[in-house]
C-alpha cells in the first residue's frame, strides 16, 4: 500500500531495546493517530549515524512515512543511539551532540576536511530555513528600510582610496 503524503509525522524518537526509531503519525484518511515502530539493524557503537539516517529515509517500507522527518533530526536519534551504544549517559550524548549540531562563529570554516565543511553548511541552511520569513508569514513585510546610526569618525580601508585612485 502506498501512503504518499496521506500521513502526517507528530513525533519521532528512538527506543534503545531492541534498537528503533518510533513514528507517530496521523492517518489523514482516517484522522487516527498511529505509531510506526522501525527496527534499527546493522548499527554498533562506530556506524556512521549519517549513513544509517540516510539508508532509514530512502528504505521503500518507511520512505512514505519518513517524509516530513528531516535527515537532521533522525540523525540525532541515531547519534543518541551510538552515544547509548559506547555507555555514554543521556546528558553526555545530548552535549556531544548540542556541539556537532551548533555553529561556533570564531570557528574558521577554512581549515576543515570536505565532509565537516559540508555538515556546517548544511547546519546554516536548514538554520536560515527555519528563520526565514516567507510570504505566508503573518508578520511579513516586504520592504524593510532601516536607518543606521552614523559614528562621527567612519573608519575607511586603505586599500578603498588607493584603488580609486588607479581607475
Amino acid at each position: 500500500m502506498y501512503v504518499g503524503m496521506m500521513c502526517t509525522a507528530k513525533k519521532c524518537g528512538i527506543r534503545f531495546q531492541p534498537p528503533a526509531i518510533v513514528l507517530i503519525y496521523e492517518s489523514e484518511t482516517k484522522g487516527k493517530i498511529r505509531q510506526r515502530i522501525m527496527p534499527v539493524r546493522n548499527f554498533s557503537k562506530f556506524s556512521d549515524c549519517t549513513r544509517a539516517a540516510e539508508q532509514l529515509k530512502n528504505n521503500p517500507r518507511h520512505k512514505s512515512y519518513l517524509e516530513q522527518v528531516s535527515l537532521r533530526q533522525l540523525e540525532k536519534l541515531f547519534g543518541f543511539l551510538r552515544g547509548y551504544l559506547s555507555g555514554q549517559s543521556l546528558a553526555e550524548t545530548m552535549e556531544q551532540i548540542r556541539r556537532e549540531t551548533t555553529i561556533d562563529p570564531e570557528e574558521d570554516l577554512n581549515k576543515l576536511d570536505d565532509k565537516e565543511l559540508a555538515k556546517r553548511k548544511s547546519i546554516m541552511d536548514e538554520l536560515f530555513e527555519k528563520n526565514q520569513k516567507k510570504k505566508d508569514d503573518p508578520n511579513f513585510v516586504y520592504d524593510i528600510e532601516v536607518e543606521f546610526p552614523q559614528d562621527d569618525q567612519l573608519q575607511s580601508c586603505g586599500w578603498d582610496t588607493e584603488s580609486a585612485d588607479e581607475f
